[in-house]
């Protein structure tokens, strides 16, 4: 996974983007199902979920390309409704880029400036900068059928940010370079955000994507918003089992509640015997069932005669290399499903036979109880 680059400056709680109870039908098919969200002033924030979850829906009618059936949506604390794309305070970097062939760059960036008629050198000035903030400085020049993926992904956000608006909106601008260069301009993306400081809406469903690269995340399923919190919480806490299986691998392992305390549970289970464990702010119980979800790579292998206060023994039965990573599959006496156990090689896991016991450590923090 992508290191995450760490936000450099303070946040603003300024709400930039004000989505209200907003509905987007077509015919019976609810493509968004009563939306509510807040996002603040310079935020990254990313839509994620699979497609046809609604997220490209919602950031088409923040830029104005599609209008709600009901419900509000403002921006800056002004309402959009009625006000063309080209009159919103936004701007819209595309999965195809849209850059023209037949200009140059600097002709594609200064394109929609044309309408502003700005006086004297002003419009250059603003190409340069544009140009400088996404490291094309020296290219004007070249023509667009000249340009890489990547530095044609970089002309088509020059191209939004000369424009100066106060929300830049971007529909998985990433999806078409290959995963090195893919992983090298989210780097960028959140540095540059950074940088010019304003808001950053990115559409994905690439969950690392946006573990690395937000600040907040709302995870979507069927038009509704399941889950938005910051990547940590939303990884280490998903509100429940759909959320936790789209981000990133997850166990399951049922139990009965015995004791509910406030902020913890206490239940039992056939794999782990008696657990308390943390519940999460939006934990719903639904009778004295619950699930608990723990991640690969907070399962640890046990070497030798090495011993942990809270352990699991069981086989492997099947063995998997990934290079730097090896993921184990491991039958556990009393679970209806083995678990995935994620091992960096450094130890050796990746010489550990299919076939071969294991003993495995783990923390009851890292199971999370969830609703199904």
């Amino acid at each position: 996974m992508l290191e995450r680059v760490q936000p450099e400056r303070t946040q603003s709680d300024r709400v930039m983007i004000e989505i209200r109870d907003v509905t987007r039908s077509y015919g019976a098919f609810k493509a968004l199902d009563d939306a509510s969200l807040n996002i603040r002033e310079g935020e990254f924030f990313s839509l994620l979920g699979p497609s046809g979850c609604g997220k490209t829906t919602l950031l088409r009618m923040i830029a104005g390309f599609d209008t709600p059936t009901s419900g509000s949506i403002a921006v800056d604390g002004q309402p959009m409704d009625g006000i063309p794309a080209n009159r919103r305070p936004t701007n819209m970097v595309f999965q195809s880029y849209a850059i023209f062939p037949h200009l140059n760059v600097e002709q594609n960036v200064a394109y929609g400036l044309k309408r502003l008629k700005l006086q004297g050198g002003e419009e250059k000035r603003r190409v340069e900068e544009a140009l400088a903030q996404v490291s094309l400085t020296g290219l004007g020049k070249r023509r667009a059928t000249e340009l890489s993926g990547g530095q044609r992904q970089r002309v088509a956000l020059a191209r939004a940010l000369v424009m100066r608006p106060k929300v830049l909106l971007l529909d998985e601008p990433l999806s078409a370079l290959d995963k090195k260069l893919r992983e090298q301009m989210q780097v960028e993306l959140r540095r540059l955000q950074q940088a010019v400081g304003i808001t950053f809406v990115l559409v994905t469903h690439d969950q690392y994507e946006a573990l690395a690269m937000s600040d907040r995340i709302a995870v979507m399923f069927g038009g509704r918003i399941a889950q938005v919190a910051s990547p940590k919480e939303i990884y280490q806490r998903p509100v429940n089992r759909q959320v936790a299986d789209f981000l990133g691998g997850m166990n399951f392992v049922k139990a009965q509640i015995v004791a509910e305390n406030g902020a913890s549970l206490v239940v039992d289970t056939l794999g782990f015997g008696r657990v308390k464990t943390d519940k999460p702010k939006a934990f719903v119980r639904n009778g004295g069932a619950a699930t608990l979800g723990i991640r690969p790579e907070r399962l640890r292998v046990l070497w030798d005669n090495a011993s942990a206060k809270f352990e699991v023994a069981g086989k492997v039965v099947e063995r998997h290399y990934f290079g730097e990573i090896t993921h184990l599959i491991v039958e556990i006496p009393g679970l209806e499903k083995p678990l995935s156990v994620t091992e960096t090689n450094d130890f050796g896991a990746d010489d550990i036979p299919v076939g071969a016991p294991i003993r495995l450590a783990y923390d009851p923090e890292a199971l999370v109880a969830m609703a199904d």
